[in-house]
């Protein structure tokens, strides 16, 4: 029997960020703009949280983290049924062309590369979820 997917909830983001420093900027940029956030400080606590929790409405992954590494949370997210349609939203400090294309094939939906402007990341979240939504209704 296969999944179905779930609905995600509402205004909440997943920011996977292994610097506190900038997931605590993240958190309350995000806050501020009326989302709740779940932070995952590495990969490992982020492959917990994507077993254990509903799925969200978006998610801020970075590529370099401890244990397990964003690419292979893209893979993870992607071949969960129940999240395989929650918008990733990449946060990195690669910018090398290769991990670009590299994130965005494994099914990453954006690419920000740090340091970012905060209203920019927030207006590419709202149209992320709002297209999200927008086909979850459509299935």
């Amino acid at each position: 029997m296969v999944a179905e997917p779930s609905q995600p909830a509402p205004n909440r983001v997943l920011v996977v960020e292994d610097n506190e420093h900038l997931a605590f900027m993240l958190r309350f940029i995000l806050e501020r703009s009326g989302y709740d956030v779940i932070w995952a400080p590495n990969g490992r606590d982020a492959e917990r949280a994507i077993a254990n929790i509903e799925p969200v409405s978006a998610v801020l992954l970075d590529l370099m983290l401890p244990y397990v590494s964003g690419y292979e949370l893209i893979r993870i997210l992607r071949d969960d049924p129940l999240w395989r349609y929650v918008p990733i939203i990449v946060l990195s400090g690669k910018v090398m062309e290769e991990d670009i294309v590299k994130a965005l094939d494994l099914g990453a939906n954006d690419y920000v590369t740090k340091p970012f402007r905060p209203e920019e990341l927030l207006a590419r979240i709202r149209r992320l979820v709002i297209d999200n939504e927008r086909l979850q209704r459509l299935r």
